[in-house]
């Protein structure tokens, strides 16, 4: 009998496809990964033109083409039309995942999931506290052990700094780096704390400059973006976790572990971001970074987990679908 198979169709934008990625591995998949580009006229009306989806994919992209997955996993607006015609030309056997809000109504899709601070809801709808990931206690173990000898020399506590940057929404400032750097110098120096700081790409070259100068001499290990990511290991090796507010996937998966989580706020904002956090301060999972690190605990955030679990049992149940075409 042939292994169930699994498809992730994005753009390839990390963000969509890393989601993507760690629920399918949640499943137990090795999936295909599917980067698509959408041609004329999908390109421009994606995702309200869903006539004619089994010829949006151009060139440039990956196939989306038979034999089709058992499952198939997407996320982004690039991705709909290649959803909908793998359903379609499957016969409905393709089991269909979109994760976002498609923007188009719920029931062109199997499951949809979306955060809960999005409206949309639905009998196939799951809402979610956070992102989806792929941070797993396992793999933050095996990232912690290979770190762990090079970084030895860090005194306890030590804190993990996931610094993020200008998005659509936020803007991380020269001055507000320099206050985050200035609050971590004084934990580093005041308080014997090891930083372990890993900037991203949206961080930007001048406040990269501030944190390394701000932090120079000090027990602190700041990324120089040469290698791989130690992203996973330092969360790993962590007591306490330091996260700009940008991102919903870094929190959540800062939120995974258990940790203290100590959210450091931009200028700027949306209403999605501030009910995001404002739903896990009230819950008791993340707080305002102060310069201080208090202690405490909460149940990790587990969406994947879950999301994972609501698939097993939807495909436990699937009939054939005696609707599948459009």
């Amino acid at each position: 009998m042939t292994a169930p198979s699994c498809w992730i169709v994005t753009d390839g934008k990390p963000g969509m496809e890393n989601q993507c990625l760690g629920l399918a591995r949640a499943l137990g998949f090795d999936p295909v990964i599917k980067r698509v580009r959408l041609r004329a006229p999908w390109k421009q009306l994606s995702p309200y033109l869903k006539l004619g989806s089994r010829f949006a994919a151009g060139p440039g992209g990956d196939p989306i083409a038979p034999p089709w997955p058992d499952l198939l996993i997407a996320s982004g607006r690039s991705s709909i039309a290649p959803s909908l015609a793998a359903r379609k030309l499957s016969g409905g056997r393709t089991f269909t995942v979109q994760i976002q809000d498609p923007q188009i109504p719920a029931r062109w899709f199997d499951l949809v999931v979306v955060p809960r601070h999005d409206r949309l809801r639905g009998e196939n709808v799951v809402a979610t506290r956070g992102a989806l990931h792929h941070v797993t206690p396992e793999a933050l173990a095996a990232a912690a052990a290979r770190l762990g000898p090079g970084l030895a020399h860090l005194p306890h506590p030590r804190v993990a700094v996931l610094v993020g940057g200008d998005n659509g929404v936020y803007r991380l400032t020269e001055a507000l780096a320099a206050e985050l750097a200035d609050r971590l110098a004084a934990l580093a120096r005041g308080h014997g704390v090891g930083l372990m700081v890993t900037p991203s790409r949206r961080t930007g070259a001048a406040n990269e400059a501030i944190l390394r100068q701000r932090l120079a001499g000090l027990p602190a290990v700041v990324w120089d973006g040469a290698g791989d990511n130690p992203y996973l290991g330092f969360l790993g090796l962590a007591d306490h976790v330091v996260v700009t507010c940008d991102s919903v996937s870094m929190v959540s998966e800062a939120a995974s572990t258990g940790k203290p989580v100590h959210v450091v706020d931009l200028e700027g904002g949306s209403p999605k971001f501030r009910s995001f956090h404002a739903a896990l301060r009230a819950e008791g999972i993340v707080r305002p970074f102060t310069g201080a690190l208090p202690s405490w605990r909460y149940e990790p955030l587990d969406d994947t987990g879950l999301v994972a679990d609501e698939i097993r049992r939807r495909l436990a149940t699937k009939r054939p679908a005696r609707d599948a075409a459009h």
